[in-house]
């Protein structure tokens, strides 16, 4: 394994372990509780953060950083399945989750404070047996269960409530043509192994993107496999302004 993906990979392992402690600064519940009392909690502020660094870094915080995704690759050992389909379904969470969020700071009269460790026994997040069984019952339902049942990271491709924050940031930087990290590739240098797609964890068609020199995809997690699996060098990170896109990409 490539040092890179050692060290990623070590990343997300240990952001995993640390998942029970800071499990309710990535809830989408207690964010809606915290708004009907007109308070920012600390999921509202990492939500707003992801938003904000997407804007120059996409979605790397899930391919670098996010605690479910060393729980979700850690499965691939067992269930290595691609996912082809169904990234529209994480919208269906979103959007209405968003707007009850809006509507219930609304109701409140508009957010009046900042408590950032709310609902936290001392900025820990499993204070109590309640706790720690509604965590396993998440970890199962939602991570484990579907990357055993529809394959790779299912949790990000379907149900991430994370996720669409940073799609939105994308594709406001795109728009923009700012200056980001992003993939470029090299397709002269290309010789077709397929090594790229067959290991990308997102499941996405990386080998026509080179062909077609449009790196760019919304599932994109920025993890830098495809660039370490390739021994021809087709692939690369970047940082400068986005290249327009062209046919081909996901």
């Amino acid at each position: 394994m490539i040092k890179r993906q050692k060290i990623r990979k070590g990343l997300i392992l240990f952001f995993f372990f640390l998942f029970p402690a800071v499990f309710y600064y990535l809830s989408p519940v207690l964010v809606i509780q915290a708004s009907l009392k007109g308070i920012i909690n600390g999921s509202f502020v990492l939500f707003i953060l992801m938003f904000i660094s997407s804007l120059f870094l996409g979605r790397a915080y899930c391919g670098w950083v996010c605690p479910g995704a060393g729980c979700q690759e850690a499965i691939f050992l067992a269930r290595d399945k691609k996912v082809t389909k169904g990234d529209y379904c994480k919208w269906l969470i979103w959007v209405p989750w968003i707007a009850s969020i809006a509507l219930l700071a609304i109701r409140s009269g508009g957010y009046k404070t900042i408590d950032f460790f709310y609902m936290t026994t001392r900025g820990i997040s499993i204070g109590n047996i309640q706790s720690l069984i509604t965590y396993f019952l998440i970890l199962l339902l939602l991570i484990v269960l579907p990357a055993f049942v529809f394959g790779r990271r299912s949790f990000c491709h379907h149900l991430c409530w994370m996720a669409p924050f940073m799609i939105l940031g994308r594709k406001i930087r795109n728009y923009f043509r700012w200056t980001s990290l992003q993939l470029k590739a090299n397709p002269e240098n290309c010789k077709h192994c397929h090594a790229c797609t067959e290991h990308c964890p997102m499941s996405l068609p990386v080998q026509a993107m080179v062909d077609h020199r449009s790196m760019e995809s919304a599932e994109c997690i920025l993890c830098g496999t495809c660039i370490d699996v390739c021994k021809q060098g087709a692939i690369a990170y970047n940082w400068g302004k986005i290249i327009a896109d062209k046919p081909g990409s996901r």
